[in-house]
């Protein structure tokens, strides 16, 4: 998984709250393998009419909004069903974090597993950060994982991140490789549990 430290991109405002993850990704397109391309298919009953054409309002469908790739969101975001399809979505169109006041907690969870930073912050930071966003839609916005900060024109806030999801990112880990990183405590504890319990220890020959 690639290590997420800092980032510095530009942000799509999207604050609506109560997204789920049917609405990030329609349930029509869990059938396509990933490599298909999913982040094609992000937000698409948002992002077309019913004929397949693109709906100018939403934002990214506007060309200053296309390469962003920092989601600024409603609360809630990603709830619903749970599906790590939909964090596949957002990743593959470019989206490498999210920001919103609160994140349904299975989508949360999948995000860090592979590699998207889910920011917490609150209503009011996300209204002030929307506005600068507005008001420059070219600017671009720093969000800092070591620091847990984040930073647009002249305003800095904090957010918020689970200590373990902080520490999946920061390093690239996923579930496996966190369960490695106590590799040596793990082998250390097999050496004193068998001077300790030698019975539970199998016979071999």
């Amino acid at each position: 998984m690639e290590k997420f430290i800092r980032l510095t991109a530009r942000v799509c405002p999207l604050m609506v709250p109560n997204v789920n993850t049917d609405q990030i990704l329609p349930a029509r397109y869990l059938k396509w393998p990933r490599s298909r391309g999913l982040g094609s298919v992000l937000f698409h009953d948002f992002r077309r009419d019913a004929d397949g054409n693109e709906r100018p309002d939403f934002p990214l469908n506007q060309e200053i909004y296309r390469s962003a790739k920092i989601l600024l969101a409603g609360r809630n975001f990603g709830g619903g069903s749970s599906r790590e399809a939909a964090v596949y979505a957002l990743y593959d169109h470019g989206f490498r974090c999210v920001i919103a006041p609160s994140f349904g907690d299975i989508f949360a969870q999948n995000a860090v597993k592979n590699g998207l930073l889910t920011a917490v912050v609150g209503e009011s930071e996300i209204a002030v950060l929307g506005g600068l966003i507005f008001a420059n839609p070219t600017q671009e916005m720093n969000v800092d994982l070591e620091r847990q900060a984040i930073s647009c024109a002249n305003h800095t806030c904090a957010f918020m991140i689970d200590p373990i999801s902080r520490n999946q990112l920061l390093n690239g880990w996923d579930d496996v490789d966190v369960t490695d990183s106590y590799r040596q405590k793990i082998v250390t504890f097999k050496s004193k549990d068998k001077i300790a319990r030698p019975w539970a220890t199998p016979r071999t020959g």
